[in-house]
């Protein structure tokens, strides 16, 4: 997966702000952070349930890496050379669910993937 297919994804969803860190970009959807993006390592991390980040890591600890739990969350964080973008879409897709408010929600209740460029 190339960044700026993370990207598209991204911009795909409605209502995200990004802010540059120091060595990142983290994206919120209304004040509450789902993702960020680390350009030098290639990587992104992302909210996503506990068993969620326990099955991904234990399924594929080469593309995925526990990052953090907090909140009742887990953070995990994805290789972008190690995942396909149909997955990586579903994956930022969620991480933006969990942390959209519910009104949002109603309004996009399905992910439709950006078209391939």
């Amino acid at each position: 997966m190339q960044d700026d297919g993370f990207f598209r994804i991204v911009d795909a969803l409605v209502e995200v702000t990004r802010a540059q860190g120091g060595h990142y970009t983290s994206f919120s959807v209304r004040g509450k952070r789902f993702g960020y993006y680390w350009p030098r390592t290639r990587t992104v991390g992302l909210k996503q349930t506990l068993s969620e980040q326990r099955a991904l890591v234990a399924e594929r600890p080469d593309v995925f890496e526990e990052q953090f739990t907090a909140g009742g969350f887990g953070w995990v964080v994805v290789y972008l050379a190690g995942i396909e973008a149909d997955e990586l879409a579903e994956l930022v897709f969620e991480a933006w669910r969990l942390s959209a408010p519910t009104d949002l929600l109603v309004t996009v209740p399905d992910w439709a993937p950006p078209a391939p460029h």
